[in-house]
C-alpha cells in the first residue's frame, strides 16, 4: 500500500517509516526538508497548496504527525508556531484529501493524550476520561497545551472527507532508543543519578512502547470499523516515582537524586522548556485498542524499560 506520512520526518515519522518500509509498503514523507528519510521525501510548507497534494489523491493511507516540538519555552512566538503548525497543516491535508480524485481510505490524525485532565484519582480512556482546562490544582499556564490541542482535533473534525475513514490519535510519550526522544531525555537523569522523583511522585506517565505504537498505527489501518478518537498508551500508566524506579533497575542504577518543584521549576527554565511536561499527571489508558482486541506485547512499564535500555546499549553502548 502508498503512504503519506506528513511531518515524517521527526522521531515517530522516522519509526513508522522505516516499519513500512520494512513491510514492503511504499512511503512518502512530507516535510520541509530531506533529513536523510529512507523514504521519498516531497517538500511541502505546512499550510499551503502545492504539488504535493497529487501525492495524497490515490495513496491508500494519510498519517497527519506535524506539528512544531513542544520541548521549549512557551513564549508568545512559540505559542504561536506550536499552534498554527498543528492546525494549518490539518487542513491542508483536509483539503488535499476532499480534492483527490481517489482518496485514501483511511486518515490518522495525531494528536496527544495531553488533552486530559490533570488527575490522579483515576484513569482517562476514550468514553469516560476528562478533557483538561479546568482542573482547580493545575496553573493557569497548562491552559495553552490543552487549547493546542482542542484545536488541533477541531480542524480534523471540520474537514469534509466524507470517503475517508479518519482516526484521531491521542498519543502517550513514545519510548525508543533512538537519541532525541523522551526515552533518551529520562535514560540520561537515570545514568547521571539524577532520576529519582520529581516533585512529590505522585504524577501519572502515560507511555507507549516505539513497537506497540508502530504495531498499533498498522491495526489502525487495517481494521477500518474504527473512527473516531483512539487513545495510543499502554495499559499501565504510573506514578513518576514508580516510574524512574523501574527505569533505575532496568539500567542497573543504585541512585537516583529527588527534585523538587522548584528545582524543576529552575531546571526545565535553564533547558529552555516547560515544568507542565514532567509536573502534569497524564493517567490515560487505551480503552478503545483493549476493548476491540488490540494485544500490547509491552503492557507494563518494567518490560518495556529493560527492553528499551537493552537496545541502547546495543545501539550507543553503556
Amino acid at each position: 500500500m502508498k503512504v503519506v506520512i506528513a511531518g515524517g520526518s521527526g522521531q515517530i515519522g522516522t519509526l513508522l517509516t522505516r516499519a513500512l518500509l520494512d513491510a514492503g509498503d511504499e512511503v512518502v514523507v512530507l516535510s520541509r526538508a530531506d533529513r536523510g528519510s529512507a523514504a521519498r521525501v516531497v517538500r511541502w510548507d505546512g499550510e499551503g497548496d502545492g504539488e504535493w497534494m497529487r501525492e495524497i489523491d490515490g495513496a491508500d493511507v494519510v498519517i497527519n504527525l506535524a506539528g512544531r516540538s513542544v520541548n521549549c519555552r512557551y513564549t508568545h512566538e512559540n505559542r504561536r508556531a506550536i499552534m498554527s503548525s498543528r492546525v494549518d497543516s490539518t487542513r491542508a491535508i483536509a483539503r488535499a484529501i476532499a480534492r483527490a480524485a481517489h482518496p485514501p481510505h483511511t486518515w490518522l490524525q495525531a494528536s496527544t493524550a495531553t488533552i486530559y485532565a490533570h488527575r490522579h484519582d483515576a484513569s482517562n480512556d476514550e468514553t469516560t476520561g476528562i478533557i483538561g482546562g479546568l482542573e482547580p490544582d493545575s496553573p493557569a499556564s497548562w491552559r495553552f497545551s490543552i487549547d493546542v490541542a482542542l484545536a488541533w482535533e477541531a480542524a480534523a473534525a471540520e474537514a469534509a472527507t466524507p470517503g475517508t475513514r479518519r482516526v484521531t490519535m491521542r498519543s502517550a510519550m513514545t519510548m525508543s532508543p533512538d537519541r532525541g526522544g523522551i526515552f533518551a531525555t529520562l535514560l540520561g537523569l537515570v545514568r547521571f543519578g539524577l532520576g529519582g522523583p520529581v516533585g512529590d511522585g505522585r504524577q501519572y506517565v502515560s507511555w507507549i512502547h516505539d513497537e506497540d505504537f508502530v504495531r498499533a498505527v498498522r491495526w489502525l489501518v487495517e481494521h477500518r470499523e474504527i473512527d473516531g478518537v483512539v487513545n495510543l498508551a499502554a495499559p499501565g500508566p504510573l506514578p513518576y516515582r514508580e516510574f524512574m524506579r523501574e527505569l533505575r533497575e532496568a539500567w542497573g542504577a543504585r541512585l537516583g537524586l529527588p527534585a523538587t518543584e522548584w528545582m524543576v521549576m529552575i531546571g526545565t527554565w535553564l533547558m529552555r522548556t516547560e515544568s507542565e511536561l514532567v509536573l502534569k499527571s497524564r493517567r490515560v489508558v487505551p480503552g478503545r485498542l483493549l476493548e476491540a482486541g488490540f494485544e500490547f506485547r509491552y503492557p507494563t512499564w518494567g518490560l518495556a524499560a529493560r527492553d528499551l535500555c537493552a537496545r541502547w546499549r546495543r545501539i550507543h553502548g553503556s
